[in-house]
């Protein structure tokens, strides 16, 4: 061998030893190592389970089996109510029907009979989702459930799932699956302050447990995933498609696992549950008061079962005296004049009302219903009746702080032109709309003042057009309107044809008469416990219009309570300022008004006594032919503001004006006696006219508006005529007019 060749087989075999010998870090990262590396953290963390597993035992029955009591304070401290015990009531699996059991499993964890306890995948990413930040764990089974439910509670932390794991496998491994199921079964929470499946069949059906039906039991398994979201007589259009959709998700579940026949599966029904009772001590307007609180906590960030745990003191905003002389007012203004046994459209005839403190935005009143036990709607706090023409301050607040002008370019304010032509339709609008006006009366041209004072439809129809729908809309909800599909951008919204609530209203009012600045209604005042703190968000905000724009609209409504639809509240015992309404066919009725100390809305809702209630009109409640928010409304509030002032202020509004702009009301004849906010009508007139006038075909110009008749000591007739709701459209009609027309 040549030296050359040497040479070559001495290259050839230092690549070879350069080949086999790995530098820098590729000496640490060989296949071996990291596979051995892999089955040592395996056999690590195997060993670290195992102790943690003799480690952790399995714990007797957590605080929340035995639930204490809540107490609801008035704002003085005086007590309002307690709150009983945790409502359950153990059965034994034996009495519950074997097809309603399987409806919990197929819900819930279909292995549940096979498995060993756990879901490891679901329980990793529960951990995964926990140390993430991404929320609550998913796909828990049966038996990690009943452990959490039972042994645990309900924090979301790395070391309870770990506990959680630990306990399910030690669970099930000494106790039977029927056990475990029970235990499940009777230990979670339905809604309705109902722990176990006895008290959410009362709660839901009004049986037993052993007298459900398959379709009832899909319907309380499907609960448990959210049980104030798909709770029937609360849950919104989402949540009942949501529970629609679970319900069948069951039923589809167990076909799949053979425990029902897919015949029977196809006969079944949704089961639509009975509408929830109150619990015993929520009497009268406690249970209203209560279930407000208990909504404003769960929306500060409280969750529903804590609350249900038990061991909070509560302190309301209510003040006993004021809340005393609302339930007086409508008493006095309202119930005594109803025969509610002998008169059908007395019975369906329902009150609500909230008070509020506009500098503080303390709920200091509120009137839900008749009785909480008898009416277990809050007629304060429900939102499927339109507000009408209360809804026109805020079409007018939204032209000021927009600065808004007139077709012909005129900046509106209190003193700007309309022409108040009855059916007259409106400018610059895609959307063609000719209202109607109280009596089908046309006005001419009109300034805003009397507009208002009048609640002229077609003027307000042509102000949101010069506004804008979507401005009007953007103001009302920044004052404390809430959205929704009922609340399109369309010139009709002048009506009122949203949904609103006395609550929401009172929001709005109040923030104008604080000037502009945000209030937020606030029934709670503290809520304290011995392990748990609750931070309670401030009620006043920001400023949402300007000062000048509230201020302006209080100033127009102080016309309108002096010399227009609101004269019934008027008295020179305070100073106040209100707005009428009363919805298409007579279904609603409303005053909102304020004084510079208090703010009340109060509003009476046509509601059937058939099961299954819906909407009716007002028109002869205590025979006294309509009932417009200028009517009993207005007089409650007049009743209760005097009362709850102490019999009358000094205090005035506080209003940053331009003096320039400001119209003077036409004044009412000098001969009109100054009405006492207690003073009653002597007479009740029924008379009801036949003529129907023509309809303009656009977007249903209903006759809606407030009537202002020269005020006597005896009301005006008051004429009747039933006018046709199409029930594919909102209601456009809104305001108060003596009589309601068919097109």
């Amino acid at each position: 061998m040549g030296r050359a060749e040497a040479r070559q087989a001495r290259q050839r075999g230092a690549r070879r030893a350069t080949k086999a010998k790995p530098t820098g870090i590729r000496r640490f990262f060989t296949w071996k190592k990291l596979l051995g590396t892999f089955f040592g953290l395996c056999l690590l963390l195997m060993g670290a389970f195992f102790v943690v597993y003799l480690m952790v035992p399995v714990p007797k029955a957590n605080a929340q089996a035995e639930m204490q009591s809540n107490v609801y304070k008035f704002s003085d401290g005086k007590v309002l109510t307690r709150t009983g015990k945790v409502n359950r009531e153990i059965v034994g699996l034996e009495s519950i029907p074997k097809d309603v059991q399987y409806t919990f499993v197929a819900a819930e964890n279909k292995s549940f009979f096979k498995d060993s306890g756990v879901d490891l995948k679901g329980t990793a990413r529960g951990l995964m989702n926990t140390l993430t930040g991404k929320g609550k764990q998913g796909g828990s089974t049966i038996t990690q459930q009943y452990v959490k439910n039972y042994y645990l509670n309900q924090d979301q932390t790395v070391t309870r799932k770990l506990k959680e794991l630990v306990i399910s496998l030690k669970v099930d491994q000494k106790k039977e699956k029927s056990e475990i199921l029970a235990g499940y079964i009777n230990t979670a929470y339905y809604g309705r302050g109902a722990y176990g499946i006895q008290a959410a069949a009362q709660a839901y059906y009004r049986v037993d447990a052993e007298k459900l039906n398959v379709a009832q039991g899909a319907y309380l398994a499907s609960l448990l995933q959210a049980p104030n979201q798909y709770d029937w007589s609360s849950a919104t259009p989402t949540g009942k498609r949501l529970v629609q959709e679970r319900w069948n998700y069951t039923l589809d579940n167990m076909v799949e696992e053979e425990w029902l026949d897919k015949s029977g599966r196809d006969g079944l029904k949704f089961p639509v549950p009975k509408e929830p009772k109150a619990a015993p001590g929520s009497e009268g307007q406690v249970g209203y008061i209560v279930e407000a609180a208990n909504k404003e906590l769960i929306r500060q960030g409280l969750t529903e079962d804590r609350i249900e745990a038990g061991g909070w003191t509560f302190t309301l905003n209510i003040d006993s005296k004021r809340q005393a002389e609302l339930e007086k007012a409508v008493k006095r203004q309202l119930e005594d004049e109803l025969d509610r046994e002998g008169n059908k459209i007395d019975a369906t005839v329902q009150a609500g009302a909230t008070s509020v403190d506009p500098k503080t935005g303390k709920v200091v009143a509120l009137y839900g219903g008749v009785d909480a036990t008898k009416h277990y709607i809050s007629n304060a706090t429900r939102s499927d009746y339109q507000p009408a023409s209360t809804f026109k301050p805020i079409v007018f607040a939204s032209a000021l702080e927009n600065e808004s002008e007139t077709q012909d370019g005129d900046r509106i304010g209190p003193k700007t032109m309309y022409d108040g032509t009855s059916k007259r339709p409106v400018d610059g609008s895609d959307t063609p709309f000719a209202p109607e006006n109280e009596d089908d009366k046309s006005y001419g041209p009109v300034n805003v003042q009397k507009a208002m004072n009048k609640s002229i439809n077609s003027v307000f129809a042509q102000m949101v057009v010069d506004v804008g729908p979507s401005d009007v809309k953007e103001t009302a909800l920044g004052l404390g309107m809430k959205d929704g599909p009922s609340f399109p951008e369309r010139p009709a919204i002048s009506l009122g044809t949203m949904g609103a609530s006395t609550w929401d209203m009172a929001g709005v009012y109040a923030t104008l008469d604080n000037h502009g600045k945000k209030v937020t209604p606030t029934i709670v005042a503290k809520a304290e416990h011995k392990e748990r703190q609750v931070e309670l968000a401030d009620p006043i905000g920001e400023q949402v219009i300007s000062r000048e724009a509230a201020d302006t609209v209080t100033s127009v409504l102080t016309g309108v309570v002096k010399n227009g639809s609101g004269h019934e509240a008027r008295t020179d015992d305070y100073e106040a300022a209100g707005k009428t309404g009363t919805s298409e066919q007579n279904k609603s009725a409303w005053f909102a008004g304020y004084t510079p100390e208090l703010t009340t809305v109060v509003a009476l809702f046509g509601e059937s006594t058939k099961e299954g209630g819906g909407q009716v009109t007002l028109t002869g409640t205590a025979n006294s032919g309509r009932a417009n928010g200028g009517g009993f409304p207005a007089r409650i509030w007049a009743d209760y503001t005097l009362g709850a002032l102490d019999g009358g202020s000094d205090a005035e509004f506080d209003l940053d004006v331009d003096e320039s702009a400001t119209a003077d009301p036409d004044p009412l004849p000098t001969s009109t006696p100054t009405r006492k906010p207690t003073e009653k009508p002597t007479e009740k007139p029924t008379e009801k006219p036949t003529e129907k006038p023509t309809q303009t075909p656009t977007e249903k110009p209903t006759p809606t508006d407030d009537p202002v008749p020269t005020p006597t000591d005896k009301p005006t007739t008051r004429p009747t005529i039933p006018v046709p709701t199409d029930p594919t459209e909102p209601d456009p009609g809104d305001g108060d007019p003596d009589e309601e027309k068919k097109p």
